[in-house]
């Protein structure tokens, strides 16, 4: 489900290694560099085609498959679908069932699809008691894709308690709308909106753009090409994006929970930190925090999540992302919005299109060929 154009897990628990303490030391002497935190992943599950996940109400966790089937992982395995739209989407291309979120107060269920058509599409669903109320459905907000790749479609309530909506630049090769850099489309964005303020949803009135006759109000930030995940740091607020590049490099970027909104990450001129085909850097291009290239055996970045679980002490704080081609598990560390260290943690997740994390931070990874596993200590 990726996404390349040429091409085609929430934690576990405990820590590792207790530092080592330096009983002498001169003035010369230093520590031992710290060790990656060690983990394994544990099969917890398997799901058809996995491809998004959230905590749901009562501590469980809500696996969507691409198919259009939402099922909800406990402690007795995956249960039976509980909301079932396989008649509504299509797995052509890199359609079908995308994204899901739950509100904070777990009232309201979201999902983010292309229909048969290839809209992308986002419903609303009332909860109550932990189960969703199927004549409650609505139509929040709606997209068209002029290809069948590069939908984005991943959806996150944020801190702020709005809805946020990633959207690629519509598919085929390079951007060949321009939509990356045009604020007239949603269409290469991230997207806020405020679905219970207002009928199909309201506009935040802080949101970067509002008064901007010549841009569309619900764009939050810009200049992405497929972002494929998108968390925020339930620590910090701070929001992160992995969002695949086009030939040569993958990117993770990275926003202040502070941020009043507005960020250009650079798409289509910029690759990274690379002029993309001639491109010329935009003056208000913010860089992406990490980058690699294709050199090696990834293809498409899988953005993650800031680990703030309690099984795996070494790894808290610690942005954990995969890619899909590659599979290796990684994190980086990184302080006031900078990567002091990059981690292979040592274990893969396949072909890893997700990653989900539960109600008390704990990881999980969804590959596509099925398997779900949680992020547990070595």
């Amino acid at each position: 489900m990726k996404v390349r154009t040429r091409s085609s897990a929430i934690v576990g628990t405990l820590c590792l290694v207790a530092s080592l303490a330096l009983t002498t030391a001169s003035a010369d002497e230093r520590s031992a560099p710290p060790r990656a935190a060690q983990v394994t992943l544990k099969q917890v599950a398997t799901a058809q085609n996995p491809t998004a996940g959230t905590a749901g109400p009562g501590g469980t966790v809500w696996l969507a498959e691409r198919a259009g089937a939402v099922r909800v992982l406990t402690n007795k395995g995956l249960g039976k679908p509980v909301l079932d739209i396989s008649a509504e989407t299509t797995t052509d291309g890199e359609r079908g069932l995308l994204g899901i979120a739950f509100d904070k107060k777990f009232a309201h269920f979201y999902i983010s699809y292309t229909n048969l058509e290839g809209t992308s599409t986002i419903d609303e669903f009332a909860v109550r008691k932990g189960k969703l109320q199927p004549n409650t459905r609505r139509t929040v907000l709606t997209q068209t894709q002029p290809y069948s790749n590069h939908n984005g479609g991943d959806i996150k309530i944020g801190p702020d308690g709005y809805l946020y909506i990633a959207f690629g630049d519509g598919g085929a090769g390079g951007d060949p709308h321009g939509n990356g850099q045009n604020l007239d489309t949603l269409l290469g964005k991230l997207v806020r909106i405020d679905p219970n303020g207002g009928d199909p949803y309201a506009i935040p009135p802080d949101n970067p753009f509002v008064d901007d006759p010549n841009v569309k109000d619900e764009i939050w930030a810009y200049g992405l090409r497929n972002p494929w995940r998108f968390s925020f740091d339930a620590g910090t607020g701070d929001l992160l994006i992995g969002d695949v590049g086009q030939s040569d490099w993958e990117e993770i970027d990275w926003a202040p929970a502070n941020s009043k909104g507005g960020e250009n990450y650079g798409w289509s001129q910029m690759e990274g930190t690379h002029p993309f085909r001639g491109g010329t850097e935009p003056a208000n291009h913010v860089p992406p925090v990490h980058e690699y290239d294709r050199n090696g055996l990834g293809c498409a970045v899988t953005g993650g999540y800031v680990y703030r679980g309690d099984a795996i002490p070494d790894l808290k704080g610690q942005y954990v992302f995969s890619d899909y081609c590659d599979g290796t598990v990684r994190s980086l560390e990184m302080k006031n919005g900078k990567v002091t260290g990059v981690n292979d943690l040592g274990v893969s997740g396949g072909e890893v299109v997700s990653f989900v994390q539960g109600c008390k931070g704990e990881l999980y990874v969804l590959a596509q060929g099925g398997t779900v596993s949680r992020i547990d200590p070595a």
